[in-house]
């Protein structure tokens, strides 16, 4: 197995694929790993030859939020949040369609990492949840922008659980498969998006980032 935390695979058909890859921990989204996400969609949004980028995660978690260890570190105080606000930013304004193939739990700020994208599809084993509401903040805005008020404010105050099948009917995800079927039915939306010019998709998505008015320079004002 690499020792990169963000696993890469190149365009492939104007797809490219970027995979966390801390399976022994749940790919918790510690500060390397932000960071080197952060690199990686850096990278692909000057590249040419990249129409849609997929964000998926190694084994059969999608990711279980930040790494909760490095807030316990104070000395990691000034890069954590650093780090936090550069990925919820670079996130949340990628240039091209962000496709998540949800492959698993997406938990507090895997969860967030799934709603930041703009099509979701997820494996029935998928389940989501903000249980960090018991002791910190909740990314909100952008959870907001895709179900609407009452449904954000429901899921962010209780830090209830919704299963994959609730979470189809709720509009969080596009579509729910088995495990097997998930890297087929990914391709299945990513064809569809890349019959698009990339001019086209770049212009289209400019106006989701305009209208969603959630990006934001700081992560807790999200």
């Amino acid at each position: 197995m690499s020792d990169s935390l963000v696993l890469r695979t190149g365009a492939q058909d104007g797809v490219a694929t970027l995979t966390l890859n801390r399976i022994e921990k749940k790919n918790a989204l510690s500060i390397a790993l932000r960071d080197e996400l952060s690199d990686a969609l850096d990278d692909l949004a000057g590249d040419d030859t990249v129409k849609s980028v997929v964000i998926t995660g190694a084994g059969d978690v999608f990711s279980s939020g930040f790494d909760l260890r490095e807030f316990q570190q104070p000395e990691l105080t000034d890069q954590l949040w650093a780090s936090s606000d550069r990925f919820h930013a670079t996130v949340l304004e990628f240039p091209l369609p962000l496709v998540a193939a949800v492959n698993g739990p997406a938990i507090a700020g895997g969860f967030d990492l799934a709603v930041m994208s703009d099509i979701r599809v997820a494996a029935d084993t998928a389940r989501f949840s903000h249980p960090e509401i018991e002791f910190g903040d909740v990314v909100y805005g952008p959870l907001h922008d895709l179900v609407g008020g009452a449904v954000a404010r429901e899921l962010c105050f209780t830090g209830r659980v919704v299963e994959a099948a609730e979470a189809k009917a709720l509009g969080l995800v596009s579509s729910v498969v088995p495990p097997p079927a998930l890297r087929d039915e990914v391709a299945r939306f990513t064809g569809q998006i890349v019959r698009a010019p990339r001019d086209v998709l770049v212009r289209t998505k400019a106006k989701a980032v305009r209208l969603a008015r959630v990006a934001g320079d700081k992560t807790l004002d999200l």
